[in-house]
């Protein structure tokens, strides 16, 4: 059975099957650190009946991801997301990108648009947290991805648009400060759990309002697929983490295939501009004030990565 964790100030906290919460006894620091700790995990996870439980209701989660770690996000993974994007699930390829692990914060801290930036959109994601180290040129299967995924968070991949589409590159775009909010549970998955994957929603809202709301059997690419490909180039190690793409219900949705085709006969300057000015008008991009929460659960509570609540603010 899965094992929700909190990472708070004080530190490492398991929740219980009371729904209270167990201070685990561990001196680590890191994410890594901890999941080098299982033993220590489980222990405050069967604290049930014992003194020294406190409520969730008074921790103030953190990330569980620590920072520095790798982050590593595919692309357009979610048949819903593609579509939208103007693409053709059947023919779209299993692609990735990184972000910088400074954008990771924590699940109930503010977003903060910087001052440039207009365009900002959302992208609630399954973030896989790395368990083992995965060298490259390890041959990863369905068997064996339990061994390298040691747990599940909630993400948000924090966009900005305005940055992202005219340099055509996703690192700048994605990886401000705040860019990728983590948490609150880091689901430390055992024997069994990675079975339900499948049956993951993801949901997010803004203002109160559903944006996005999917589970699992529209993705394209699994983690072993996505892993699999990651160990051809890329080396994970503990604690490092692997966005796993977002479905549709984004504010950017590609043009009408017509106005695209005029578009695609502009100048680039011309064309961008255009694009731009109608995108300006789009009230689906999150402005300062907006509260965006997301969640990640299977239909029966049996894996909850809990709810992640977060304001939209103005930077510099």
């Amino acid at each position: 059975m899965s094992i929700p964790v909190l990472r708070t100030a004080e530190g490492w906290w398991s929740v219980t099957s009371s729904g209270r919460a167990a201070r685990i006894d561990t001196a680590a620091s890191s994410t890594a650190g901890l999941l080098a700790d299982r033993d220590a995990v489980a222990a405050a996870a069967h604290r049930d009946g014992a003194a020294g439980l406190v409520d969730v209701s008074t921790l103030f989660p953190l990330s569980p991801v620590t920072v520095p770690c790798r982050v590593v996000a595919q692309m357009t993974n979610y048949s819903s997301h593609v579509r939208d994007s103007g693409m053709n699930p059947a023919t779209v390829p299993l692609t990735f990108f990184r972000k910088t692990s400074g954008s990771i914060s924590g699940p109930f801290d503010d977003v903060i648009r910087p001052g440039h930036v207009r365009l900002l959109d959302y992208e609630v994601e399954i973030g896989l947290v790395i368990g083992r180290t995965l060298a490259v040129g390890t041959e990863v299967t369905e068997h064996g991805l339990a061994s390298y995924v040691a747990g599940l968070v909630v993400t948000n991949d924090v966009s900005a648009r305005d940055v992202q589409l005219p340099k055509t590159q996703f690192y700048e775009a994605k990886s401000y400060p705040t860019f990728t909010p983590t948490g609150p549970v880091l689901l430390v998955l055992e024997d069994g759990d990675h079975d339900r994957f499948t049956d993951l929603r993801l949901r997010l809202w803004v203002n109160g309002r559903s944006r996005q709301d999917s589970d699992v059997t529209d993705m394209i690419y699994s983690p072993v697929r996505a892993l699999r490909e990651l160990s051809r180039f890329q080396r994970l190690d503990p604690g490092d983490l692997v966005l796993t793409g977002t479905p549709g219900g984004t504010a950017l949705k590609a043009p009408p295939k017509p106005v695209e085709l005029i578009g695609s006969l502009l100048p680039p300057a011309t064309k961008w501009k255009t694009f731009f000015r109608s995108q300006a008008r789009n009230p689906r991009y999150l402005k300062p004030g907006d509260v965006v929460e997301a969640s990640i659960a299977t239909p029966d509570g049996a894996l909850d990565l809990g709810r992640q609540r977060t304001v939209i603010r103005e930077g510099q």
